[in-house]
């Protein structure tokens, strides 16, 4: 026998063994019948099949039964040795009654009756922190907090928080039936009714604020919840984040023993809610990404945001990303599409890199490929864009002041740039060469005033010379053509037939 079991034998008086016993009995019974009645264990949304949830009723019996049968004939073993005596030898004894050496606190039947050496606990509440001997900095508020503990630095406030906890130690625990379950997991912080209460094994790291929150964790680290219900059926993955109500809900419910469901962010009520397998998906704002089940490293910004998001489970749907509200709404299977703005690509359904700027950008048609719209309304929602303004391209700033330039195309690279309109001052074109990353912005060189005159001046004269040659060309042709009419009249004179005169007779 341990010392700790030792330890614990000693602190039981015969009458008193048989209370333990009970104690334990009906409280792991009372957990066991609260869930198998529970009509609400929301394994899986209304998708989910009575077969799976029945799956994991068993799994959690076969995990709560296996510490009950650890537990029971070490019970038994107590309740019937005849010899036992209450703990005088280093412990305090029962009933406890307030303040004792080494920072102790005890006040509670039998609460911290084994302590020995151990410094910096406080045990209030029935059998609080019955069995810690030399363990220290323990605190345990409410009856049967852990009872069983033989570790550090654990704090436990609320009836049956941390009740199985043996070696597991830095565990925070706040609520009724809160980290009951945990027997070796450390650092784990719950707050909140039922929150983290199946956490167990060696999860540790885990973080959960609201009633049932990460409720259904049991190797699942490190993860944080916060909010009603909060990666509640989350089991096995880790590295995920919600905050919010019903946020990250589902995620890894089918702990089907494939490294899914990991590094999730989901902000806002119902963010990213069904989503099972999926992972490295960020989602903020309410019910973003709320469809997703299978869909991988999609961003959503806003609420509805990617709302439909891969709602077929078909795991097609990834690489997207929206900011707005009902941004890529009605997306299902499309990927590496990019949408900005409030309703922007409304009609994608399983299109794939697009990308969309500005408020309804789209089209009426359903889906659409490998194309860009900014600002554009051909879809007939909103009003559209009166002006554009564009600064700074290809890496050469665009003229200050009144200066109005052509935005030019380099059809060889697809790079924007600028240069002088015909109309304005200097036309020549500017030389550019390769862009250079610079350390301040410099204003571009301006052309001299009166070498733009002259310039000017100078094309206007070669203007005017032309026009001159093409004005005497003109009246040559024309004195041509003028030369040929005449002579064809004056042949058409001479062909014409002599007057005949007819003489009337009486």
């Amino acid at each position: 026998m341990s010392k700790h079991q030792g330890e614990f034998v000693k602190a039981f008086a015969p009458a008193n063994a048989f209370t333990f016993v009970f104690f334990l009995l009906d409280t792991l019974s009372g957990f066991l019948a609260k869930d198998l009645q529970s009509p609400e264990m929301k394994f899986l949304n209304e998708k989910s099949e009575k077969a799976k949830n029945n799956e994991r009723k068993l799994k959690l019996m076969k995990n709560r039964l296996t510490i009950f049968t650890t537990i029971l004939p070490v019970l038994t073993c107590f309740a019937f040795l005849p010899q036992m005596q209450a703990a005088t030898q280093g412990g305090y004894g029962t009933p406890a009654d307030g303040c004792y050496p080494g920072f102790t606190t005890a006040e509670g039947c039998d609460a911290l009756s084994s302590l020995t050496t151990g410094v910096g606990n406080t045990g209030v509440g029935w059998r609080s922190l019955f069995s810690v001997s030399d363990e220290g900095f323990n605190t345990g508020v409410g009856a049967g907090t852990l009872v069983l503990n033989t570790a550090d630095s654990n704090t436990a406030v609320g009836a049956a928080a941390l009740l199985l906890n043996i070696t597991g130690s830095d565990n925070t625990a706040v609520g009724a039936d809160v980290l009951v379950y945990n027997v070796a997991g450390e650092d784990n912080t719950a707050v909140g009714a039922e929150a983290l209460e199946f956490n167990d094994g060696t999860a540790s790291n885990n973080t959960a604020v609201g009633a049932e929150a990460l409720q259904f964790n049991t190797s699942g680290n490190p993860n944080t919840a916060v909010g009603y219900a909060a990666l509640n059926n989350n089991l096995t993955a880790g590295g995920s984040t919600a905050v919010g109500y019903d946020a990250l809900l589902f995620n890894d419910a089918l702990a089907d023993g494939f490294p899914f469901g990991w590094y999730n962010n989901g902000v806002g009520a119902g963010a990213l809610l069904s989503n099972v397998d999926g992972y490295s998906n960020n989602a903020f704002g309410n019910d973003a990404l709320f469809f997703n089940i299978n869909g991988v490293a999609n961003t959503a910004v806003g609420y509805y945001a990617l709302w439909n998001n891969d709602s077929d489970a078909l795991g097609l749907a990834n690489n997207n990303t929206a900011v707005g509200a009902v941004a890529l709404f009605n997306n299902v299977d499309g990927s590496e599409n990019t949408a900005v703005g409030k309703g922007a690509g409304p009609n994608v359904i399983t299109g794939f890199n697009n990308t969309y700027v500005g408020d309804f950008v789209g089209t009426l048609a359903a889906d659409e490929s490998d194309t860009i719209r900014i600002g554009d309304v051909s879809n007939g929602n909103g009003a559209g864009s009166l002006e554009c303004f564009i600064g700074g391209i290809y890496n050469n700033f665009q003229p200050v002041g009144s200066t109005v330039v052509q935005v030019t195309l380099n059809l060889a690279d697809d790079h924007l740039g600028w240069d002088f309109g015909p109309s304005q001052d200097g036309s020549a074109p500017v030389q550019r060469s390769a862009p250079q990353r610079r350390s301040a912005p410099q204003s571009p060189q301006r052309p001299q005033r009166q070498a733009m005159l002259n310039d000017k001046v100078e094309k206007l004269q070669a203007t005017v010379a032309q026009q001159q040659k093409q004005i005497a060309t003109l009246t040559a042709q024309l004195k041509e053509q003028a030369a040929q009419i005449q002579k064809v009249s004056a042949q058409f004179e001479m062909n014409k037939p002599a007057a005949q005169v007819v003489a009337n007779k009486p």
